[in-house]
């Protein structure tokens, strides 16, 4: 690749990485707005409240940015870029449509970017720790438990697409991709899923934010600028997290005239993906900590290891 070729990757990859989480937010606030008949951010601005977000971003910008007396004060600060930063780079990996469109090819795809989403969590850990509040303390330990609980799942699940592909890489995985693989794969695709949600700490997995019990766990020392680059971190997440599944387990940029469109139904399953986390927000009530714990050794543990199975035994039917 030439200089002008890398330069455009990489204002492409940081494009997307600016403005779809930032997409994402806004369309939480319209869509709860619409479920639970919430009046502010549907009249912020105008028009179906357009500058919800805007207001949202200046009232962050003008909040005091504070750090505890008895905190860590390094780590306090470098905590939310080590949240929102791995995002950035996972996005770097996944393909956007046919014929290199995509910020670079990994071989070891799926290896690259689950380890790179593994790092992201530990910015909730080193927040809770330095923030000498046992309420962020103990928000932090459920994170970590939660994180130790479903990387397992989440491993299992997307080594079931890799075995079907025969590559760990994502460009290769669609590739390879064929429509009948859906229904064989749609439970793996439910354990990757629902493993990401949890891994973001979105509801109904948001146990170690709890604010009723925790006042907000990990972060509840944070605020302004700070404060704000958690909640990117986490529409971000909700972004590489739909866009991993749909590349996974739903075919990615495969749909009709796909060489034309394939960029768009690459956003649309991403975007669809998006709308069922913020559903799941609305519609499910918090799980307490045990059944968290519960859910992912019992149930998705098992069927991740049914869904790998299953695959082996398809693929030596079709290859014999």
């Amino acid at each position: 690749m030439d200089v002008l070729d890398v330069a455009v990757r990489v204002a492409a990859v940081l494009v997307a990485f600016l403005v779809l989480p930032l997409l994402v937010g806004q369309t939480e606030h319209k869509v709860m707005a619409h479920m639970q008949g919430r009046l502010g951010p549907m009249h912020a601005g105008g028009f179906h409240g357009w500058a919800q977000l805007v207001a949202d971003g200046v009232k962050f910008a003008q909040k005091e940015d504070t750090v505890p007396a008895g905190a860590d004060r390094r780590v306090f600060q470098l905590a939310p870029a080590v949240a929102l930063i791995p995002y950035l780079v996972v996005l770097v990996a996944i393909p956007l449509g046919p014929d290199g469109m995509v910020g670079q090819v990994v071989d070891a795809g799926i290896f690259f970017v689950l380890a790179v989403l593994g790092v992201g969590v530990l910015g909730s850990l080193m927040a809770g720790w330095a923030s000498a509040n046992k309420y962020s303390l103990l928000g932090g330990l459920r994170t970590a438990a939660q994180l130790m609980a479903y990387e397992l799942p989440l491993l299992l699940s997307a080594a079931s697409v890799a075995m079907a592909a025969g590559t760990l890489s994502l460009t290769g995985i669609l590739g390879e991709f064929e429509w009948w693989w859906v229904p064989w794969q749609l439970v793996g695709g439910f354990v990757f899923f629902t493993a990401g949600l949890a891994e973001l700490q979105r509801p109904p997995f948001d146990a170690p934010i709890a604010p009723e019990e925790i006042i907000f766990g990990a972060y509840t020392e944070y605020s302004g600028l700070r404060f704000a680059f958690f909640l990117l971190a986490e529409y971000a997440g909700i972004v590489v997290v739909s866009a991993l599944t749909a590349v996974l387990f739903l075919g990615g940029w495969h749909g009709p005239w796909a060489d034309q469109l394939g960029w768009l139904w690459m956003l649309l399953k991403t975007g669809a993906l998006s709308f069922l986390v913020i559903w799941a927000r609305v519609a499910w009530p918090r799980l307490r900590v045990d059944q968290i714990q519960k859910f992912a050794w019992t149930a998705l543990v098992p069927l991740a290891l049914a869904q790998i199975a299953l695959t082996g035994v398809i693929k030596v039917v079709v290859s014999g």
